[in-house]
């Protein structure tokens, strides 16, 4: 087999991984009534999502530092059989808790899969090559959302909802053969002082801030003792973590990995682009049912335009990156593209129609596709392979953490709108009855898009109740048009580093035949030098020993600053001889490789 064929068998199996676990988190969400009304537990019934959701999102930067230090192969292996014994353990629930811990356990899994799924792909292929591959996982996470929900309600109405979690285990036990007989990377064991301190402050700070923010104005009013008594555990916890964090000989988080704006920027557009794009799967979906009276029961169709403009945008993307190997235009192009998206939501209102609704998603899900997987790919550019694993863990923690904060926040801004736009916009005799309508709250969002809760309501009610949703869902949509202004700005000051062209594994490798160390020592050096020319060219005034060993390498008449020398220096000396290298790298192995190297070059797979 080529190459490039392996490399390709290795994707199939993690991106088999990654749609198991992605489906998760949205086919559930259909049978719902029907679970709770069989195992009980109304009265927490977001317990189940958020079961898997607080344990995913806390085993995420955990599993990301482990597999830096321990490898990744095992740990991937690990989430799959951890994910597929959750599934069954839920199919089989015979009782609402039961559920919710047998979710927990799905929830582990499906943290070491996501983040580990992408860094895999980071060991094996190139960043250069990679954006491909990274459109090919945008389209991966774009046909879970859309199937998940339409899936999900297709298997209850026609099976049984327990066949939702074992639908998984086929598609796991996949993903597990591919994976058991392809995937071998390299990984030289040693000692490790492993964090156990702060392995553990971060479990509590962040299980503590999670659930205030998702309990917040559902389980519990937002001032309440019990949210306020979250957040403040969750705040000393992690100022706790914090502090051992500069002591840890090997931290769980890095701190210095911040210091690179590269990193800091691209993880604070990435939190602000996932609140945008989970506030509009979640919210547009009660303006259609609510306002434009879109039927319940295609209720997991209705963001089905967003999806489907974001899949073939991302697959493009990826491959204008490749080829290019320029990516912030890219961005840039998407954040603004989804801003222009929520502008025109937020300018719908109860006489708009369900044509003007699509083209707003449309627009948001072409934006969306231009971004959804692409900061992974700038982040692990931007790191050494000591720390790809959690650099790469990080991006989708902050991508499950604006998940959490937009939808919690975007829910607080329309409960609140509701319970005075609701009652302003009834008919004046029956506004005294709202709260008896609609609970104490004045707008339960259950109450208004339920048909059997209006059928009884003259139509006069019914529409009054129409309105006052489209003028509560109004400042919704326009907050996210802020969130969205400061993605747009993160991502302007994230610095565009040249894409590597050679991947981390292909440095690892033993080279075949008897000029091991000769051949070694050529594909090293070539990636010190390009790598050496890619810091000094993004070098601003961080980095001065380099800059100023640079400039040397020119005479004075090669510019005028030290700068301008440095790099003349890189484009004209240090890179040439970076490509000299590496073609002598690749000169020195062919013969020992055969036709596979010679055909795929650099194209180079782990076996």
């Amino acid at each position: 087999m080529s190459a490039a064929g392996h490399k390709n068998i290795i994707f199939i199996g993690v991106a088999l991984g990654m749609l198991s676990a992605a489906a998760a988190q949205t086919i559930v969400s259909p049978a719902m009534p029907r679970i709770v009304a069989e195992l009980g537990g109304m009265n927490h019934y977001s317990w189940v999502a958020t079961a898997a959701l607080l344990a995913s999102a806390v085993t995420v930067p955990v599993v990301g530092k482990l597999s830096d230090m321990y490898g990744r192969r095992g740990f991937f292996i690990w989430g799959l059989v951890v994910f597929m014994a959750g599934s069954a353990l839920s199919g089989a629930a015979q009782g609402f808790w039961w559920l919710v811990a047998a979710r927990a356990v799905q929830g582990l899994g499906m943290g070491t899969i996501m983040p580990l799924a992408q860094t895999i792909i980071g060991d094996i292929i190139s960043p250069r090559e990679r954006g491909r591959y990274v459109g090919y996982l945008g389209a991966v996470f774009g046909v879970a959302s859309i199937t998940g929900p339409l899936v999900g309600g297709w298997i209850t109405d026609n099976f049984s909802w327990r066949w939702l979690f074992y639908v998984n285990l086929p598609l796991g036990v996949a993903a597990l053969a591919f994976v058991v007989a392809y995937l071998h990377l390299p990984h030289t064991p040693r000692r490790h002082a492993v964090d156990y301190a702060g392995f553990a402050t971060l479990a509590v700070g962040l299980s503590a801030v999670l659930l205030a923010t998702s309990w917040g104005g559902t389980e519990y009013p937002w001032g309440s003792w019990q949210i306020v008594g979250l957040y403040g555990l969750g705040a000393a916890v992690l100022a706790v973590f914090l502090v051992n964090e500069h002591r840890a000989e090997e931290p769980v988080l890095p701190l210095r990995l911040w210091k690179s704006g590269v990193f800091t920027f691209s993880n604070i557009a990435n939190l602000a682009i996932s609140m945008g794009m989970f506030g509009a799967i979640y919210y547009i979906p009660v303006f259609a049912q609510g306002v434009l009276g879109v039927s319940v029961t295609n209720s997991g169709a209705i963001t089905l335009p967003l999806m489907l403009a974001a899949l073939p945008v991302s697959v493009l993307v990826g491959r204008m990156i490749t080829r290019t190997g320029r990516y912030k235009l890219f961005l840039l192009a998407g954040v603004a593209v989804m801003w222009l998206g929520y502008l025109i939501l937020s300018n719908l209102d109860y006489g708009s129609t369900q044509a003007e609704l699509t083209l707003a998603m449309v627009v948001v899900g072409l934006g969306l596709g231009a971004v959804m997987q692409t900061f992974t790919l700038v982040v692990q550019n931007a790191v050494t392979r000591e720390d790809l694993g959690v650099a790469t863990a990080a991006t989708q923690f902050t991508r499950s953490t604006g998940a959490t904060v937009g939808i919690a926040v975007f829910g607080t801004i329309m409960t609140n709108r509701m319970q005075t736009e609701i009652p302003a916009h009834l008919p004046p005799a029956a506004r005294r009855h709202s709260a008896a309508l609609f609970g104490d709250s004045g707008g339960g969002v259950g109450a208004v898009l339920d048909p059997s809760s209006l059928s009884h309501l003259p139509a006069p009610v019914v529409e009054g109740i129409q309105q006052g949703l489209a003028a509560a869902m109004h400042p919704v949509f326009v907050a996210g048009l802020p969130v969205l202004a400061v993605a747009f700005l993160a991502t302007l000051l994230v610095k565009e580093l040249p894409l590597r062209t050679v991947a981390f594994a292909d440095m690892d490798r033993a080279v075949p035949g008897g000029r091991d160390d000769e051949a070694r020592r050529l594909l090293l050096s070539g990636v010190a030098l390009d790598w050496a020319a890619r810091r000094i060219e993004s070098a601003n005034g961080d980095a001065p020993h380099l800059l100023r060993a640079a400039a040397s390498l020119v005479g004075p008449d090669g510019g005028r600053s030290e700068r301008e020398r440095a790099l003349r220096a890189s484009r004209e000396v240090i890179r040439p001889a970076a490509r000299l290298l590496l073609a002598g790298y690749l000169l020195r192995r062919r013969p020992a490789s055969g036709a596979a190297a010679g055909e795929n070059g650099r194209e180079e797979v782990v076996r």
